[in-house]
C-alpha cells in the first residue's frame, strides 16, 4: 500500500492569509510544488503572486496558514533563513556584485578556505565545474558585469545550486532576455529539474510556460483559483482563468455589434510602424485617429507599458518609425513629446505620478507651469482659476486645493493626474492603466471622462488589464503579445472573446473560440 501512496510535495502552502492595512492581499491561498518539477505561478498584477513568494521566503510574515517544506513545518524569519533552509530566489533585477568575478559571486560568503585563507584555486575550479554542468564555458575570473544578462542569470542559478538549494524561485527572470538567451536559460532550468530540484517559475509569457513548465497554479484577487498540469489547460483556458471571465460567459455575451458604430474619426494623430526596443518591444504597429479611443490589450508583461514609453520618448527606440499629426518625428525625451502635444498618464500612480508632499494645486499644474509664469513669477490668480476649473469639471473631491495630494483617495488622485495632462491641452493622451487601484465608482467616472475626451476630438490610447473596462471605452483594440502587435479588432469583432483568442494564440494561430464554446456547452449538458 505504501508503494502506491504518492510522495508528499516538496512544498505545501495551505490557507495562507495576509492583510495590509485592512486590505486582504491573500485569502486562503495555496501552492503545492513537487521535487523534480518546474511549476508556473501566474496571475495578473495584484493577484498575490509576489506576496505569496515573500511569505514563503521570509520577507513577509503571514497572518495565518501552514507551510511545509521537505516534510517539515517551516516559518522562515528572513530571506537568509529561507536560503539556509534550501530555498533560493532569483529576481528580475539580478542580485549580483557587478565588479566581482563570476566565481566570487557564486561563492560569496561561503568561500572555501585553506589554512584560514580563501582557496582561490578551489573557488575557480568549482565555479568552472558548476557552470560546465550547465553547458557553459566562460572565464570565471572576469567581473560578472562583463557578461550578458542571460549569463548573469545562470551565475545566479549556479550560486543557488552551490548553496544546495532544493527549490529555486525564478521571478520574471526572462523578462529582459532575448529568445536565444531564454532558451539557454531554459536548458539550465531543465537540468535542475532532472537533478530533482523544484523550480517555481513566474512569468507572463504564455509560450514560455508551455515550453518549460510541468504544472501551473493560477492566482486572482489574492486567491488560488486553479492548479493543474500544463497539458490540462490550453492557452485560452489559461487566459480566461487569469482574467476571471468564464469561457461560457465570454462566448455567450459578446460585445454589441453597434457599440462602436457611432464614432466619427478625424485624421490620424499618431502612427507607429514596426517599433522595436528588444526584448520588451519587438514589432508593434498601430495608429490612433483624432476623436478615437484605441485600446492596447495584452497580458501584463506583454509590452504595453514599454510601447507607450517609446511613443512618449521616455525610452530609446532601436528601430521603427513614429509619425505625429502626419509628420515623421524622432522623440528624444518626454519634454519634446509634451511640446508636440502628447501626455502620458503612467501606470504607477504613486511612484511615477503624484508628488505626495505637494498640494493638489501644485500637482495639477506641474506640466503646464511654464505657461503660467509671468516675468519669472507664477501667476497665482491664473493658476487658481485653472485648478478650480478642473476640480469642478472632473468632480475631484477634496477639502481645498492646498490639501496634500497624498490625503486624497486613489480615484481622486487619478483625476488630479488626468487634469494635469488636460491642462497642457494635449492632442494625444496615452493612458496606462488609468483605472488601476481605484474603486468601482471612480472607475466609472474615469471611463466617462475618457469617452468625453474622445468625443471632443482628442486621440486616446489606453491600456487596461480588465478587458470589460477596455471594451467599454475603446473603439478599436490592438492586441500585443510578447512585444508584438498580433491583431487589430474593431466593430463587431471587438469582444472579450476575440481579445482573449488573440492573446492566447497570436497572429495566424487557430481561432479556438467555436471549439471552446462547443466544449463548454457539452460540459454543461453532461
Amino acid at each position: 500500500m505504501s508503494d502506491s501512496t504518492p510522495p508528499l510535495p516538496l512544498l505545501q502552502m495551505q490557507d495562507i492569509n495576509k492583510t495590509f492595512g485592512g486590505v486582504a492581499a491573500l485569502r486562503n491561498a495555496s501552492l503545492s510544488v513537487a521535487a523534480g518539477e518546474v511549476h508556473a505561478l501566474i496571475g495578473q498584477n495584484g493577484a498575490g503572486k509576489s506576496t505569496l513568494i515573500k511569505i514563503l521566503t521570509g520577507a513577509y510574515r503571514r497572518d495565518s496558514g501552514l507551510i511545509r517544506f521537505a516534510g517539515d513545518v517551516v516559518d522562515f524569519a528572513s530571506p537568509q533563513a529561507a536560503r539556509d533552509g534550501g530555498i533560493s530566489t532569483i529576481y528580475q533585477e539580478i542580485n549580483l556584485v557587478p565588479m566581482r568575478s563570476v566565481a566570487e559571486n557564486i561563492f560569496l560568503g561561503r568561500e572555501p578556505r585553506r589554512f584560514g585563507l580563501i582557496d582561490w584555486r578551489s573557488i575557480h575550479r568549482e565555479a568552472e565545474s558548476l557552470l560546465g554542468s550547465f553547458g557553459l564555458s566562460i572565464d570565471v575570473r572576469r567581473p560578472v558585469a562583463q557578461f550578458s544578462t542571460a549569463i548573469q542569470q545562470m551565475v545566479a542559478l549556479a550560486r543557488a545550486v552551490s548553496a544546495n538549494a532544493r527549490m529555486v524561485i525564478m521571478d520574471e527572470s526572462t523578462s529582459s532576455l532575448d529568445e536565444r538567451e531564454v532558451e539557454l536559460l531554459f536548458t539550465v532550468v531543465r537540468r535542475l529539474r532532472d537533478d530533482g530540484r523544484a523550480v517555481i517559475f513566474v512569468s507572463h509569457r504564455l509560450d514560455e510556460l508551455y515550453a518549460v513548465c510541468d504544472r501551473v497554479t493560477v492566482m486572482r484577487d489574492g486567491q488560488t483559483v486553479a492548479a493543474a498540469a500544463m497539458t490540462e489547460m490550453d492557452k485560452l483556458q489559461l487566459v480566461t482563468t487569469m482574467l476571471g471571465r468564464s469561457l461560457a460567459a465570454v462566448v455567450q455575451h459578446p460585445a454589441a455589434a453597434d457599440q462602436h458604430g457611432n464614432v466619427v474619426r478625424g485624421p490620424v494623430q499618431l502612427s507607429v510602424t514596426h517599433l522595436n526596443a528588444a526584448p520588451k518591444v519587438q514589432d508593434v504597429t498601430l495608429s490612433v485617429h483624432a476623436g478615437e479611443a484605441v485600446g492596447l490589450a495584452g497580458l501584463l508583461g506583454a509590452g504595453r507599458t514599454e510601447t507607450m514609453r517609446l511613443m512618449f520618448g521616455a525610452d530609446p527606440l532601436t528601430s521603427g518609425t513614429l509619425s505625429f499629426g502626419g509628420e515623421p518625428v524622432t522623440l528624444k525625451s518626454p519634454q519634446e513629446a509634451i511640446r508636440r502635444g502628447m501626455g502620458l498618464l503612467t501606470e504607477d500612480r504613486k511612484a511615477e505620478g503624484i508628488v505626495p508632499e505637494l498640494s493638489v494645486r501644485d500637482n495639477l499644474t506641474l506640466v503646464c507651469l511654464p505657461t503660467l509664469v509671468r516675468r519669472g513669477v507664477v501667476d497665482r490668480r491664473e493658476q487658481k482659476a485653472l485648478v478650480e476649473r478642473f476640480i469642478e469639471s472632473l468632480g475631484i473631491k477634496l477639502r481645498d486645493a492646498d490639501q496634500p495630494i497624498r490625503e486624497l483617495s486613489g480615484g481622486n488622485q487619478q483625476k488630479v493626474l488626468l487634469a494635469r495632462w488636460l491642462a497642457s491641452n494635449p492632442k494625444l493622451l496615452l493612458l496606462d492603466e488609468p483605472t488601476r487601484g481605484i474603486d468601482v465608482g471612480a472607475k466609472a467616472e474615469i471611463a466617462k471622462i475618457i469617452r468625453e475626451l474622445r468625443n471632443s476630438g482628442m486621440a486616446v490610447l489606453l491600456t487596461a488589464s480588465e478587458l470589460e473596462e477596455l471594451i467599454a471605452v475603446a473603439d478599436r483594440a490592438v492586441v500585443i503579445r510578447d512585444g508584438r502587435s498580433v491583431a487589430e479588432l474593431d466593430g463587431a469583432a471587438l469582444s472579450e472573446a476575440s481579445i482573449m483568442d488573440a492573446i492566447a494564440f497570436g497572429a495566424g494561430g487557430p481561432s479556438a473560440l467555436a471549439e471552446a464554446a462547443q466544449t463548454v456547452t457539452q460540459r454543461e449538458q453532461e
